[in-house]
């Protein structure tokens, strides 16, 4: 069984902001995977389902950003899933609005869902970071921008990244890190030259 984690903020108030990209890809997966009701589970939101016949536990945790890892752990822990088999999905403000990366490991890149997520579980499983853009400055700046809505421009980008993912969520279960990384630059370049090409 996979967890496949969405990061993000609860509350209506936080709902199109680009903190919240994580819970907007976990949406998405839900509804182009037909995933069974959202229920209250793990100081989460979660629903059970599959992606390619892969048994899948999608999760929203409900706790704010910096306790992220606390229903992680909890739901992890409750399906015996290992950190190889979690992935969560992230936003991230030093890639352009609606980029994609991915990798297994690594650093939190100053991001506190995930710093949280790495102390409850370690920090060996695998995310998916969306592009938010970043903004001129730092600190406080920063902050509001996570926080702030999206451009018409970006939102238009990340919906296209989160499309992406949706489009090759499968390849990670199935075939692991290196080949999904793979896929999504395919995608992406096609993306790219079909906008290049006025397609």
């Amino acid at each position: 069984m996979f967890l496949i984690v969405g990061l993000g903020n609860p509350g209506a108030e936080y709902a199109k902001t680009r903190h919240n990209v994580g819970f907007w890809a976990a949406d998405t997966l839900h509804q182009a995977f037909g995933f069974g009701p959202w229920r209250d589970k793990f100081d989460a939101e979660v629903a059970e389902g599959s992606i390619g016949g892969q048994k899948c536990l999608l999760v929203k945790p409900q706790t704010f950003m910096n306790a992220s890892g606390n229903a992680v752990v909890k739901a992890a822990h409750f399906y015996k899933i290992l950190p190889a088999d979690i992935v969560v999905i992230h936003d991230d403000i030093d890639l352009p609005a609606g980029k994609v990366k991915a990798k297994l490991g690594g650093g939190s890149g100053g991001h506190n869902g995930i710093k949280s997520v790495d102390a409850a579980v370690t920090p060996d499983y695998n995310r998916i970071r969306i592009g938010v853009g970043h903004p001129q400055g730092s600190g406080e700046m920063v902050i509001n921008h996570v926080l702030s809505r999206f451009s018409k421009a970006d939102e238009d980008a990340v919906a296209e990244g989160i499309e992406i993912v949706a489009t090759a969520i499968e390849t990670l279960l199935k075939d692991g890190m290196v080949v999904f990384c793979n896929k999504i630059g395919d995608l992406q370049h096609k993306k790219q030259e079909n906008r290049t090409n006025g397609v």
